[in-house]
């Protein structure tokens, strides 16, 4: 299988996510479901039906949590250098608008756009890979296409 790269912060992040749902999510809805049973009648039971709804997902979580872990690459941005690539952090220009902005390119398990990490399998971030300050790249997004100018690249 292929392996799954994140940083440290990301792998960090999954495994306290993985270690709450089994130590604190199941056991509670555990608990939900035995109470909703000594209700009575399953069939008409709402909240037993949206408690086994609940475990379901939290099961399907642990599990795929418990994947990505077991095929996870911890790749420390701060050991590397030059052109960008994973755990870059990049400053970017747009052309069009001269609005700045700032993305970490990571892994899809640990993307959050609203917080400037970039999937490293999204548009942008396949387009920026290998590039150096000062390159134009340009990039076909749901918005239409954009330009944007390198101007600093870090690994922090």
């Amino acid at each position: 299988m292929e392996k799954i790269p994140l940083t440290r912060a990301g792998f960090e992040k999954l495994e306290a996510e993985l270690k709450h749902l089994k130590t604190v999510e199941r056991p509670a809805i555990i608990s939900a479901i035995s109470e909703a049973r000594e209700h009575g009648d399953l069939s008409e039971n709402a909240e037993y039906h949206s408690a086994k709804e609940k475990q379901s997902f939290i099961e399907g979580r642990i599990k795929e949590l418990e994947g990505v872990i077991s095929l996870a690459e911890v790749i420390d941005p701060s050991k590397l250098g030059g052109t960008i690539k994973f755990g870059a952090t990049v400053e970017l220009v747009d052309e069009d608008t001269d609005e700045e902005k700032t993305y970490q390119i990571v892994g899809e398990y640990e993307a959050d756009i609203e917080n400037g990490k970039l999937n490293i399998k999204s548009p942008l971030a396949r387009a920026l890979i290998g590039k150096d300050v000062g390159d134009s790249v340009e990039v076909r997004t749901p918005g239409g296409d954009r330009a944007y100018e390198i101007l600093k690249i870090s690994f922090l």
